[in-house]
């Protein structure tokens, strides 16, 4: 939309969400997440994760930022899910328990939020909100340091379970927007 000129410090996306009935095992491990990529290894400069708890959470999603760079802003990452060079910024559940058997079956409205920090301020956000209430809120974040190169370039929409699903079920998409602004659902 902008030839790649843009760099996001803020972005919002939105899409719809149906676990199929019957549905067992809670959320499944991946749902969306949202990065900054800083090279053509895919390094990630940050990563916003919405995506399933471990137990006894796996009904809940959690939000789950990471940082991949030092306190001055170098990216340390190196690739893609470099887990062992990421700083993870602390999980938050969600209160919706969208696994349970109450809820799965029926279309959801998820829409996530971040907004990374100014440099050097511990000041992002990100937060997500299911049918237009606020489900968890992060704040204080420090996603990036000072790093400034790139902004927000990715957004993922994801039906992945880390250790394969314990069933084999469906888990519907519909209607994805990515914005700048607030949604609604």
């Amino acid at each position: 939309m902008d030839a790649g000129t843009a760099k996001y410090r803020e972005l919002y996306w939105r899409f719809y969400v149906r676990y199929q009935p019957g549905w067992v095992g809670g959320v499944g491990y991946k749902l969306t997440r949202a990065m900054i990529f800083t090279s053509s290894t895919w390094a990630e400069a940050m990563v916003a994760h919405l995506w399933g708890g471990d137990a006894p959470d796996t009904n809940y999603l959690q939000l789950d930022p990471v940082s991949g760079t030092d306190p001055l802003g170098n990216v340390q990452s190196a690739k893609y899910n470099d887990f062992a060079r990421f700083h993870w910024l602390g999980k938050h559940r969600g209160a919706t328990p969208l696994g349970d058997a109450a809820h799965v079956g029926r279309w959801y409205c998820i829409e996530a939020h971040a907004r990374l920090n100014d440099p050097g301020r511990p000041n992002g956000v990100f937060e997500y909100w299911v049918n237009g209430e606020l489900d968890a809120r992060e704040e204080a974040l420090n996603f990036v340091a000072a790093f400034t190169a790139y902004g927000i370039n990715a957004v993922f929409v994801e039906n992945y379970w880390n250790t394969g699903a314990p069933a084999t079920e469906e888990r519907d998409f519909d209607n994805i927007v990515v914005s700048t602004q607030r949604i609604g659902c």
